[in-house]
């Protein structure tokens, strides 16, 4: 003889049906309901897509430069930093100050619109506008006009975004 548990422990067809119907008549009967039901579906389906898209490879970096020692230098060693030598690594003097500008290559190393400038004492040029004074290298500052002058301090202060290496020993 079956005992009263055995008997409520097996599930009645019946009321799952009625239960799972009125789950369904819940989600549905309003409009609030239909696009809460929308918005997670969506998202599951959202999570389930990232899940199986295959990941990007991740793309080596260029290795670091070190960065460069602070140091004096002449305007020969200046000249070995043109975006040619060791690490491709590009200096510019402004003002007596060296700046290493190497992570800005692609503006003064080779190729770049400023190239002249690597391994320079851009000093004159960059008062002058003129990139043939590119060879006037000399520390005699005094036949700048006041306003050259300011200009040849806003490119320092434009230069200061690269390493502050050190200043121009000998001219």
């Amino acid at each position: 003889m079956e005992s009263g548990r055995e008997k409520d422990a097996t599930p009645d067809p019946e009321l799952e049906e009625s239960f799972l119907q009125e789950i369904i008549m819940e989600a549905v009967s309003s409009p609030l309901n239909i696009v809460l039901l929308a918005v997670c579906c969506v998202l599951i389906y959202k999570i389930y897509r990232a899940s199986r898209t295959p990941q990007p490879e991740v793309v080596p970096s260029k290795p670091s430069i070190p960065k460069m020692k602070k140091q004096d230098m002449t305007l020969k060693q200046l000249r070995q930093y043109d975006g040619h030598g060791e690490h491709n690594r590009v200096c510019v003097a402004v003002n007596g100050k060296i700046f290493d500008m190497t992570r800005s290559s692609h503006f003064y190393g080779p190729g770049g619109v400023y190239s002249a400038f690597a391994g320079h004492d851009a000093t004159h040029a960059l008062a002058s506008f003129n990139i043939d004074d590119i060879k006037n290298e000399s520390n005699d500052l005094s036949d700048l006009t006041p306003a050259q002058m300011d200009s040849v301090r806003e490119w320092e202060m434009q230069f200061t975004g690269g390493q502050f290496v050190n200043s121009v020993r000998e001219w």
